[in-house]
């Protein structure tokens, strides 16, 4: 037994540098294999191109006069855009106190940035102190 390393050993080199050749040889075998995993799918792209482009050979046993067929139209169907109810006036203050307190949270880069957020708070602090609120 006192021939044999310990268990809570630390090795001498990292592992990383014992096991170089195989992580080479791991991430060569993944980039060759992404390769051909790409490869395969634009053959298989091109492929199913070409049996699109090649029309069904015609049976040349009768011949018919072709039937006319009228177009299919299809018009878009126009969904309604739904009519929301207005936000009541004492939700739109609270929704103005929210953005004005996000403001107070912003960090301005530089003075312009911090001219135009003082510019943004001083709007919102006169809506929320106003009688009647802008309709959203």
């Amino acid at each position: 037994m006192e021939g044999s390393p310990h268990l809570n050993q630390v090795p001498s080199e990292p592992a990383v540098k014992r096991f170089r050749i195989l992580w080479r040889v791991f991430l060569l075998f993944n980039f060759g294999l992404g390769g051909y995993m790409f490869a395969q799918g634009g053959k298989k792209e091109r492929a199913e191109k070409k049996a699109i482009e090649e029309p069904p050979p015609a049976p040349p046993t009768t011949v018919t006069a072709p039937a006319q067929e009228e177009p299919i139209i299809i018009t878009p169907v126009e969904r309604p855009v739904p009519v929301r109810p207005p936000v009541p006036e004492d939700q739109q203050r609270e929704i103005f106190k929210w953005i004005l307190e996000e403001k107070r949270k912003a960090k301005p880069q530089n003075r312009q940035e911090k001219k135009h957020i003082d510019e943004e708070k001083a709007i919102l602090k006169e809506f929320i102190r106003s009688e009647t609120v802008p309709k959203i």
